[in-house]
């Protein structure tokens, strides 16, 4: 396998004593997580169906199944968890990119799309990722959302979590009740421009918010995992579970 779908030994030894399976836990013992890890993981950087896994790796029915097993389990967050360094809390930083979902994304079975976090965009079917980042750029949180929705959706649950002296955001967080009011009650500085609308343009750290593009950098690194750039995953689980998979590996790079 080559270095662009796999793991390195020292990312493998990072993440490999939180896994199910591994031996000395309860219950059965797994063949190869490692090789399950990185049949999941070429899947999400190739962006090919699952059953165009190279046979190398195995039933393509069992590794999907076992992915979306973990997924539910919350197994995929443990490991993006674990490769995180401590969090540069000087400031944070909020944003939203839009991925375009498949057309086999939809229908999924005793669900809609609404629940599956798919809207309708202008002739296609989008998701929404949100994501903090400290200061460092590397990613902390994430949700997800139907593609049309607000980005205020996003931060209305994500910015109660955020632990840093500052928050960077576009203006598309200019929202006085929402986001401004909530953050300086808890003494973040808000860095935030103001709506040209605005009557009073709030003042902010210009300087500081030239930093704001580390939120996009993120966002540049993680959709170079072609099923991340474009959904096909029909639960939102499992393409959360991705997300954090995809996060763990620019984390431990």
């Amino acid at each position: 396998m080559t270095k662009r779908y796999g793991l390195r030994d020292d990312q493998w030894e990072r993440i490999k004593d939180i896994l199910p399976g591994r031996e000395g836990t309860v219950g059965a013992t797994a063949k190869d997580n490692r090789l399950f890890v990185e049949a999941v993981l070429y899947r999400y950087r190739a962006g090919i169906p699952w059953r165009n896994l190279p046979q190398w790796f195995g039933d393509f029915r069992v590794i999907h199944t076992r992915f979306s097993r973990w997924s539910k389990k919350g197994i995929w967050e443990k490991v993006f968890k674990v490769s995180r360094y401590d969090a540069d809390n000087e400031y944070a930083m909020i944003d939203a990119t839009i991925v375009r979902a498949h057309q086999h994304s939809a229908g999924a079975k005793d669900s809609n799309a609404q629940q599956e976090d798919i809207g309708r965009g202008v002739g296609f079917l989008l998701t929404k990722i949100h994501a903090v980042v400290d200061a460092l750029g590397n990613p902390t949180q994430f949700f997800l959302t139907p593609g049309p929705a607000s980005d205020l959706q996003g931060a209305d649950v994500l910015l109660p979590q955020i632990q840093a002296d500052a928050v960077l955001a576009d203006k598309a967080y200019d929202a006085f009740e929402r986001v401004i009011l909530p953050l300086t009650q808890r003494g973040i500085d808000v860095v935030i421009p103001s709506k040209t609308n605005r009557l009073e343009p709030r003042c902010y750290d210009k300087a500081l918010y030239q930093a704001r593009h580390l939120v996009e950098n993120f966002f540049a690194k993680l959709k170079q995992f072609r099923a991340i750039a474009t959904r096909y995953d029909k639960r939102s689980f499992n393409f959360l579970g991705g997300i954090y998979l995809a996060a763990s590996v620019i984390l431990l790079a």
